[in-house]
């Protein structure tokens, strides 16, 4: 099985680091680093799993991949 996409990156207006997985809806979370962002991300991805379940709504699979450019 494959994972989901997580982003991560800088925002200025929080003056910290977002991570977020797109094929979730609204499953974010920050971080005063990168790393600290992850493993937020990581924790609120099971919970956003586990209330779908709970609510018997769908969990889609894992489907987004960024666009890689070659230079």
């Amino acid at each position: 099985m494959t994972d989901y996409h997580i982003n991560v990156f800088y925002s200025d207006e929080d003056e910290g680091y977002i991570a977020d997985i797109p094929d979730l809806e609204a499953c974010s979370a920050f971080g005063g680093d990168p790393n600290r962002a992850l493993a937020e991300v990581l924790v609120a991805k099971e919970a956003w799993l586990a209330a779908a379940k709970e609510a018997g709504r769908p969990v889609p699979q894992p489907r987004y991949r960024p666009a890689l450019y070659a230079h």
